[in-house]
């Protein structure tokens, strides 16, 4: 059943009017959303970086790629939530909308259970595969499992968060955020400065933030009328939505999955170099996290605005978004990921005072970050192609471009030239191709999508015309 949906005041008309102030309107918050999320994480490296030491530094940030591999994987399912969502409000299918939203999250709480038992029991045997420096191992091991307790309401805030998104809903869930972050930075002071709880103090910082968003985030929900609404009392598994969701975001897991195993291997091997090597990594990777969200938003943004558009069947606009995306994020990699070498000492700072870490530090931002806007553009790409129903295309391309391409590279150029430049290296030279791949996979995907809706529109003015006649 189809019906015109009413629009609220927090809602985004992504179908009609002018683009590129309505990009602006949808990407900006949830690239401050993005950043704040960020400084979950990057609180927790300061303080014990500052208060505690190198060491415990090191430690919180081994588990860094390792918590991003377990945790970015259902993130990843929620694309196929915000998909969705987005294709049916843009269709004005209620039913089917409200039924995704139960579903979607359903399948997050789920979702972060599984990980709270992963996150206990496998943290340990997966640090020390990772070559986890043997004087960091112990905290970084209590640092995970503890970071792990709070994954249900890490799941139901991001299940949450991208059902607001696929109805252009971005503002709310950056003032829910915002108020966690605060919470988590001042607990964070608590715990390890007057209470000397070290990296678990960290640790139950974060967990109390994450609750306190999901919180904020189901209460919206609750409270909002439209398609979003949810009744606890009420709620539903449905198996179809459950099936469609996986369907496109299963591959979009899988697709964080194989950038952070490589990643993962990329740690392992900056591990090798010891424990200071990994403080000044785990610094500079923290910074670059800054300027990748603030580019993600643009992913997203691609993402919803393609989706309501293909609901929609406003084919017009689809190229539009990506070329508007595709500019704006290339902007972004370019300022942030380029000032944020410029300012590299005095950012690195933060993190740790001693001259070291800050050397290591800098090696990474010289050629990892001034390239970034590369990554920024890839992920865009594959946005678009997402947003138009072809998720597996995109896992395909990042499996080969990404993890295999890394992984051939550690194991051929970085064994036979053992240096950190040569290491780095990798991510820029993978990301040309990856994002080489993705638009001939956009164009290939675009003219059968586009192909598709124009036969879909001749079929309903014939029928139109036939009903007329009759």
């Amino acid at each position: 059943m189809k019906k015109e949906m009413r629009r609220k005041s927090y809602e985004i008309d992504m179908c009609n009017g002018p683009l590129l102030s309505r990009i602006l309107l949808f990407a900006f918050p949830l690239m401050c959303s993005g950043i704040l999320q960020l400084l979950f994480n990057a609180a927790d490296i300061i303080v014990v970086g500052q208060f505690v030491g190198s060491d415990a530094m090191a430690a919180v940030g081994s588990t860094s790629s390792l918590i991003s591999l377990l945790v970015n994987f259902f993130i990843g399912i929620s694309v196929g939530a915000n998909v969705l969502v987005a294709r049916f409000y843009g269709g004005g299918d209620v039913k089917d909308a409200r039924e995704t939203v139960q579903t979607a999250l359903v399948t997050g709480l789920i979702g972060g259970c599984i990980l709270v038992v992963l996150g206990i029991v496998a943290s340990r045997p997966m640090l020390t595969l990772m070559a986890t420096p043997a004087e960091v191992l112990d905290q970084a091991t209590l640092y995970m499992r503890l970071y792990f307790i709070g994954m249900p309401a890490t799941m139901l805030y991001n299940f949450g968060a991208a059902i607001l998104r696929a109805v252009g809903d971005t503002r709310r869930p950056l003032y829910f955020l915002l108020f966690s972050g605060i919470f988590n930075v001042g607990c964070d002071l608590l715990f390890v400065i007057v209470f000397h709880w070290g990296v678990a103090g960290a640790a139950a910082a974060t967990v109390i933030a994450q609750i306190i968003s999901a919180i904020l985030v189901v209460m919206c929900l609750t409270r909002m009328d439209g398609v979003c609404h949810v009744n606890l009392e009420n709620i539903h598994f449905h198996r179809e939505k459950f099936i469609r969701i996986m369907q496109i975001g299963l591959p979009a897991g899988l697709q964080s999955v194989i950038f952070n195993i490589s990643n993962v291997l990329i740690q392992s091997s900056v591990n090798s170099f010891g424990a200071i090597t990994v403080a000044g990594n785990t610094a500079a990777s923290n910074i670059e996290g800054f300027v990748y969200t603030s580019m993600n938003a643009l992913y997203q943004t691609s993402l919803s605005f393609t989706s309501q558009n293909l609901g929609a069947k406003n084919d017009k606009r689809i190229d539009r978004v990506l070329c508007y995306c595709l500019g704006l994020v290339l902007i972004i990699g370019l300022v942030l990921g380029n000032g944020a070498h410029l300012l590299g000492e005095h950012l690195l700072g933060i993190y740790s005072s001693e001259a070291e870490v800050i050397q290591y530090g800098m090696m990474r931002l010289g050629v990892v970050s001034v390239t970034y806007c590369l990554c920024g553009m890839m992920d865009v790409v594959a946005g678009s192609v997402r947003g138009l129903g072809y998720s597996v295309l995109p896992m395909l391309v990042s499996f080969v471009g990404a993890c295999l391409f890394r992984v051939i590279w550690i194991f051929t150029i970085f064994r036979w030239q053992h240096t950190l430049f040569m290491l780095y290296v990798s991510y820029p030279i993978s990301w040309v191709l990856t994002l080489a791949a993705h638009l001939v996979c956009y164009l290939i995907v675009r003219r059968k999508v586009f192909a598709a809706m124009r036969r879909a529109r001749l079929r309903e003015q014939k029928e139109t015309a036939l009903e007329g006649k009759a």
